[in-house]
């Protein structure tokens, strides 16, 4: 199916609030990347360069060379003279995702608990605070990529930069389906918060009970989150 001829888009905000602090292309694919991840961009519906420019108040230029960087990650299919194809990711493949994800997040974040220094903590409540207006806004492209930020702020405590990346790479091939109906029924917000339940631990030097967090808010990522119908 093609997007482009079948459904209106709606402008998508968040590019512009996240160009503030990216460069265009970056901001960009960051949020087609939270877009795909969130179900935004649905899949199996193909989508044009030129339109998603316009539903991001952009030039097709930066969409087209942000869609190579997630053709390249597996995200989308690019597809000659037609655009790109969100790719379909099946249950086993994600269940394997939050597994992987399950061995590595929780255990580096109860490693990282006593190596972060208290003058970081207000920088972390920011972006957890980032998290939670998001959530309040409904705006869930944001919301994708204020968790993504937060999260790999936190495991990089671990001055391991090649976890960074290997998490910030499961991240991206997980499908949170979920979370439209979690914003319409206003349970978004509660789940947003949990990231200041985090660090309220990280501040008490809990690292047990942080890996335990953790592990719950993983857990949502094949549960509360991904249910594609409300409960």
């Amino acid at each position: 199916m093609t997007a482009d001829s079948t459904q209106p888009m709606q402008p998508l905000p968040s590019v512009r609030r996240l160009a503030q602090r990216e460069n265009l292309r970056d901001s960009v694919a960051n949020a087609l990347r939270a877009a795909v991840i969130s179900g935004e961009l649905k899949p199996g519906e193909v989508y044009s360069a030129p339109t998603l420019g316009a539903r991001f108040g952009v030039s097709a230029t930066p969409v087209r060379e942000a869609m190579l960087d997630l053709v390249r990650e597996g995200l989308v299919i690019s597809l000659r003279n037609k655009g790109f194809r969100v790719t379909e990711v099946s249950d086993d493949d994600l269940d394997n995702v939050a597994a992987v994800r399950q061995l590595i997040e929780p255990p580096t974040v109860r490693d990282v608990v006593p190596v972060i220094p208290a003058a970081d903590y207000p920088r972390l409540r920011r972006l957890a605070e980032d998290i939670v207006v998001a959530a309040e806004a409904g705006d869930l492209i944001a919301y994708i990529e204020a968790d993504r930020v937060f999260h790999v702020t936190l495991l990089a405590y671990s001055g391991n930069q090649k976890l960074v990346d290997v998490v910030s790479d499961l991240r991206s091939q997980t499908r949170l389906l979920g979370l439209t109906p979690l914003v319409e029924s206003g349970r978004l917000v509660p789940s947003a918060t949990e990231h200041h339940e985090l660090l309220d631990l990280v501040e008490a030097g809990d690292g047990e009970g942080a890996e335990q967090l953790m592990r719950r808010h993983i857990g949502h990522v094949r549960g509360l989150w991904a249910r594609s119908q409300s409960s």
